[in-house]
């Protein structure tokens, strides 16, 4: 079993993955992603884009192919090994923001952090400087059912951000905010990674959100491809349409 290079942070090598039904979702997949990089994992709507993070993160065992975090190998862990993993290392974003209903904003921000054995004060502070940075600061005390839908995204991402993960994946985190949030927020946590040392890999079907990354690696039909055009993503976020670069 070949060791991946020193300075990926995250490296994958010939990825399968089949969904239990049956049909395939990743057909033989290789990366390498960098220290403190960003990443944009680009394609349309069923590419395989999520599934690849859930895969690299270790949400999901792949059904052949290698996964390496920090030079130790992923695939070979157990689920309790992986869940140890996901909660010390990584963060994750997802594009539908979720929250604990019985907890208030900053409750729900400094989560992660008390599951790890952080202090209630300690992870209040931290998940209130977070909440500041993405606007949201002045509805600490809110209830998540008090919150319009890009305030609990913008809740989740502070969530995401405030245990300083090593590696952050992001799919689709703007989804829920309307085109003038998009910028501000994406701003916010693309200097917040870059500033703090956090490797970031990124699903997106937006081509300006894939923009800000330092590189992108395009998907099609669970493979790698070299280009994807995808046009612009109109405001109602409708159904977009791609060709493959010869």
């Amino acid at each position: 079993m070949e060791a991946p290079p020193d300075n990926d942070v995250l490296w994958a090598r010939a990825l399968h993955f089949t969904h239990p039904d049956g049909s395939p979702a990743l057909a033989g997949v290789s990366l390498g992603v960098r220290e403190s990089e960003i990443l944009a994992v680009s394609g349309p709507r069923g590419s395989g884009k999520t599934t690849l993070l859930r895969c690299l993160s270790g949400l999901d065992p792949v059904s052949r192919g290698e996964v390496w975090f920090n030079s130790a190998p992923v695939h070979t862990l157990g689920p309790k090994a992986r869940a140890r993993l996901r909660r010390d290392r990584f963060g994750w974003i997802d594009p539908a923001p979720v929250l604990v209903p019985e907890l208030n904003v900053w409750e729900n921000a400094a989560l992660p952090l008390m599951l790890r054995g952080t202090s209630r004060r300690r992870a209040k502070v931290a998940a209130l400087e977070w909440l500041e940075r993405l606007d949201i600061g002045d509805r600490a005390r809110s209830r998540p059912h008090e919150l319009r839908q890009s305030e609990r995204q913008r809740v989740c991402i502070a969530r995401a951000l405030a245990p300083a993960p090593r590696v952050l994946f992001a799919d689709e985190p703007t989804a829920p905010l309307h085109r003038a949030d998009r910028a501000q927020v994406l701003r916010t946590l693309t200097t917040a990674a870059r500033s703090h040392g956090i490797t970031v890999v990124l699903a997106t079907h937006d081509p300006d959100t894939a923009a800000l990354a330092d590189r992108t690696v395009s998907l099609l039909d669970g493979r790698r491809v070299r280009t994807v055009h995808l046009p612009p993503v109109p405001e109602t976020e409708g159904r977009a349409t791609c060709s493959l670069s010869a």
